[in-house]
């Protein structure tokens, strides 16, 4: 293999992890839109996470959508399309979706708000299934979970800042004002970025990645003994389940917590945003950090990385903030709380299936610690689960398509079918809440963190049952 082949093809990574912001500057900002359409519509809790539902279960439904006309055209739609037209026509899909917010902000309609938010994860479901096996063959398969993992890091900046920005576009002109809160103010936001979405699809048609790349290259010997579905495989199946409680968790623990500060501590909506973009920078600070071997084979580099680039990202939260005139002080403590991730990371030793089950564990206890204390400590304590979501993804991932061979992309397109665990889960600790209180509702949360760390155990055992081993081959805990 040429020295180019085995080099990661920046050029063409660095147009593709636009698509990744997006993700990640639309799915926080619906943690913003949950508590204005709350308020703005008379919602309970349990109604206010159908923003979550709605949007997360777009993602099942553009998989089965895919996986049908597939089977009716009898050719994968990707490969028959190639992968930059799909991208363009997700991102085209997303736009449209966009242009809902306004007729339903003019008619105060909340069912026409969900159908628009539905559309714009519609395309983002074509997007992931396009996106996230490109992002791991732009390279050596090597490396190719900590370019997903970068690109992780890309998607969580674009959450770090989505729910300052949205904030600021809802409740700007306005933030000290006592008025009612006006659902039109989400029109103009919602609008600029449908240009943005077919301003990059247009960018990523002219841009030079590769239309039909090769992703997965299934030995003879399975080619001859690889039949029927992916779905013969336990650790993909056992890996969807994961995929589903993990989007479950991570989505639901943020969306919850604008509730449980407005209503148990006495924060005002407008004063949550900082706290909401401070767990999904924790989800980019992690991600940072595990995606530090994507840029160098040496050790002592890599030993120093992984300090640099989680205070680097810890940093630009800080910056961001400071520029939208934010108090800092706060959130200074919370640069000690990074010092677990790192410590955690490093005694993952590079095995995705240890990273998972220590980042569980952690992730557990964080939660036990949220419902069990008051004030401060427990919203520290619930945004510190985006450190312990923030490699789990690639983790994930990896785990459940090992071995897959040809199947491998099949594969992908039932994992990305499971993101409506964010929807669902969500939606399920909101109802648990009605119940048993905000805080405590968190117990939710340890439910899906207990199987994560379940699945981690299991799947050790069937991969190497299959003769598959991560140790010193993945490194960096992907």
């Amino acid at each position: 293999m040429s020295s180019e082949q085995t080099q990661t093809k920046w050029g063409q990574f660095i147009p593709l992890v636009t698509v990744f912001f997006f993700w990640g500057f639309v799915a926080a900002s619906n943690d913003i839109l949950i508590p204005v359409f709350k308020k703005a519509f008379d919602l309970s809790q349990a109604e206010s996470q159908l923003v979550s539902l709605a949007f997360y279960i777009a993602y099942t439904v553009g998989a089965l959508i895919y996986n049908g006309i597939s089977v009716i055209i009898g050719q994968d739609i990707v490969n028959k399309l190639g992968y930059k037209n799909s991208l363009a026509l997700g991102l085209v899909i997303s736009a449209l979706g966009t242009l809902l917010f306004y007729p339903a902000a003019n008619l105060h309609s909340f069912p026409l708000m969900l159908s628009g938010l539905f559309i714009v994860a519609l395309g983002f479901s074509l997007q992931q299934t396009v996106a996230n096996p490109l992002a791991i063959a732009l390279g050596p398969i090597t490396t190719g979970s900590q370019r997903l993992t970068l690109a992780g890091g890309i998607n969580n900046f674009g959450t770090t800042i989505g729910p300052l920005i949205v904030s600021f576009a809802i409740f700007g002109s306005a933030a000290n004002a006592s008025t009612d809160i006006s659902i039109e103010s989400v029109k103009i936001p919602y609008l600029i970025l449908g240009v943005a979405f077919i301003a990059v699809a247009v960018f990523l048609k002219l841009s030079s990645l590769p239309d039909r790349p090769t992703l997965v290259e299934a030995s003879a010997e399975d080619t001859k003994s690889i039949k029927g579905s992916a779905l013969k495989y336990p650790q993909l199946v056992l890996g969807m389940i994961a995929i589903f409680v993990y989007v479950g968790v991570e989505v639901s623990t943020a969306s919850n917590l604008p509730a449980y500060m407005e209503k148990d501590l006495g924060f005002a909506i407008k004063d949550i945003a900082p706290y909401i973009s401070l767990y999904w920078a924790s989800m980019m600070i992690g991600r940072w950090t595990g995606a530090v071997e994507a840029f160098t084979d040496n050790v002592s580099t890599q030993k120093i990385l992984r300090f640099i680039a989680p205070y680097l990202a810890f940093g630009i939260f800080l910056a961001v903030n400071a520029i939208a005139k934010h108090d800092l002080a706060p959130f200074y403590v919370y640069g000690l709380i990074i010092l677990v991730l790192i410590a955690a990371d490093m005694a993952s030793k590079g095995n995705p299936a240890r990273m998972l089950l220590i980042f569980s564990a952690i992730g557990i206890t964080a939660l036990l610690i949220g419902m069990f204390t008051t004030g401060m400590t427990s919203v520290y304590a619930i945004t510190s689960v985006g450190l312990f979501c923030s490699t789990l993804w690639p983790c994930i991932f990896t785990l459940a398509v090992s071995g897959l061979g040809k199947h491998t992309s099949q594969g992908s397109s039932f994992l990305i079918m499971m993101i409506m665990g964010g929807g669902i889960i969500s939606w399920a600790q909101g109802a648990v809440s009605e119940f048993t209180g905000i805080q405590y509702s968190y117990v939710v949360g340890i439910i899906c963190f207990s199987y994560l760390a379940f699945y981690a155990w299991r799947v050790s055992g069937i991969l190497r049952s299959q003769g598959i081993s991560f140790d010193k081959k993945l490194s960096g805990g992907h």
